[in-house]
């Protein structure tokens, strides 16, 4: 067991703060700095859409154009050089960007089936740019290294809990010589996903550990409201990955950097 400390005072609900066994992280926009691929892969899929829409219906494209290019830019979450970190392509699954795709189609004129199944095309063609290719790869977020050992060192174990696939996770770990220090993940193809807090019970059951001994950081509202209603004794907003600082509830603490999080062993 440890204690975690924020800028150097005890962390905690409920007097569990000095109970922790295991720390959850979100990946995209905790673990990595992922906005600038996720930026490339939302402005991919935008010209993807027109690209295809002008092929199938160059009438229909041509009269709607900058109608639909407005609304997959707000359904993506898409920002002057960067995105929006509680947008679409920043924090729902790929499902759910499709779903929005398909709804902005279905917006200037299409029918629902077309719409869908031009959406699935679009994703086809992009989907390249989010998975585990030399063209996705993302950094991780500064001085996340450093707090990876001190946890292990510790004793804890490490999860990650993300809407990315396995095939993503385990090759962004790999990529950057941390996969060492996770001992579980939960994806995308899991079920339940996040942010059903079942998803949470799920992964802490397979770590053995109880989730009011967890602490769990995400850079997300969905993420930290999931920790909460799951039981998560510690629950943190990490903001430090995005252009654009995430809009998170301020009754979660957070923090900027991780040399902001220390671990002392109980």
């Amino acid at each position: 067991m440890a204690q975690l400390l924020l800028r150097g005072e005890p962390i905690g609900s409920e007097g569990r703060g000095d109970q922790i066994r295991a720390v959850l992280f979100d990946k995209d926009g905790t673990l990595s700095i992922s906005e600038p691929k996720l930026h490339a892969l939302a402005r991919a899929r935008v010209s993807a859409c027109l690209s295809l829409l002008g092929q199938q219906q160059p009438e229909l494209a041509e009269a709607v154009a900058a109608d639909l290019d407005q609304l997959l830019g707000r359904a993506y979450g898409l920002l002057t050089g960067g995105l929006h970190p509680a947008g679409t392509t920043a924090v729902a699954s790929r499902d759910h960007n499709l779903i929005s795709t398909a709804t902005a189609l279905a917006q200037v004129g299409l029918g629902w089936p077309e719409a869908v199944e031009l959406a699935e095309a679009v994703f086809e063609i992009t989907d390249h740019l989010a998975g585990s290719g030399p063209g996705s790869a993302s950094e991780v977020t500064p001085g996340l290294h450093r707090l990876l050992r001190s946890l292990s060192d510790a004793g804890l174990n490490c999860a990650v809990i993300s809407n990315d696939d396995r095939r993503g996770i385990e090759a962004f770990l790999h990529r950057h010589s941390i996969a060492h220090h996770f001992q579980g993940l939960w994806s995308a193809e899991h079920s339940p996903r996040k942010p059903n807090p079942a998803a949470v019970h799920a992964l802490c059951c397979e770590l053995g550990v109880a989730p009011e001994h967890c602490a769990l950081i995400g850079d997300a509202n969905s993420d930290l409201r999931m920790a909460r209603a799951a039981g998560v004794a510690v629950v943190i907003g990490y903001i430090a990955a995005w252009s654009s600082e995430p809009p998170l509830d301020p009754q979660f603490p957070r923090l900027d950097h991780w040399d902001q999080l220390t671990v002392m062993a109980a």
